[in-house]
């Protein structure tokens, strides 16, 4: 995935065929090329995928709904918010009980690292009570991430090369809260085309 601030290889997980599926067809037909990442929060994600960002959509201000169709959530417990982490977007629990994801609009984990401390208060007050695995917590304590989403969104995949794009892009200045966390520049995907896994 080639962006205006840099590049970054992304494995795509086995464990989600749905998501998978989904996204090798989106790139297949070019449907990301000159997207924006519309919504960027440091320390917690950057968001891209909405189809009303496009260079040919008549407007460029992001539409609050997720593309035309949505996807079967699939929460597999060994895929988890660590940094690097793509997973889809979706609407709210309120709307959306089933925790359906958009079939379009993703993010990707920036996140932060966490002390012992809390991730007990993720566990006790985010995750109601269910403990994350050792392994995770070591993750999430020395990689980071973003836990209290664990087990809510649906994570397809995990870039494995250009973390630092990652970064770069959630330090970028945004809009704020009130204007939708909205990057002050575009920040755009140039291209996103798939290479064969080593």
């Amino acid at each position: 995935m080639i962006t205006d601030d840099g590049t970054m290889v992304i494995r795509l997980s086995d464990s989600t065929p749905l998501h998978r599926d989904n996204f090798l067809k989106l790139v297949n037909k070019h449907f990301y090329d000159g997207i924006l990442f519309h919504r960027v929060i440091q320390n917690f994600m950057i968001q891209a995928g909405n189809p009303a960002t496009k260079p040919s959509a008549k407007t460029q201000k992001p539409a609050k709904s997720i593309a035309g169709y949505t996807i079967p959530a699939e929460f597999v417990s060994s895929l988890f918010h660590q940094k690097g982490a793509i997973a889809a977007a979706r609407e709210g629990d309120d709307a959306n009980p089933d925790k359906a994801s958009s079939g379009t609009q993703f993010y990707i984990v920036q996140g932060k690292i966490f002390s012992d401390q809390g991730l007990d208060s993720v566990q006790t007050f985010r995750l109601q009570g269910r403990n994350l695995p050792l392994p995770q917590r070591e993750i999430y304590k020395t990689v980071g991430g973003t836990p209290h989403l664990d087990m809510n969104y649906t994570i397809f995949g995990r870039v494995i090369s250009g973390q630092d794009v990652i970064d770069k892009i959630a330090a970028e200045p945004t809009s704020g809260r009130q204007g939708g966390d909205k990057p002050v520049k575009e920040i755009r995907i140039l291209k996103a085309s798939l290479i064969k896994r080593k």
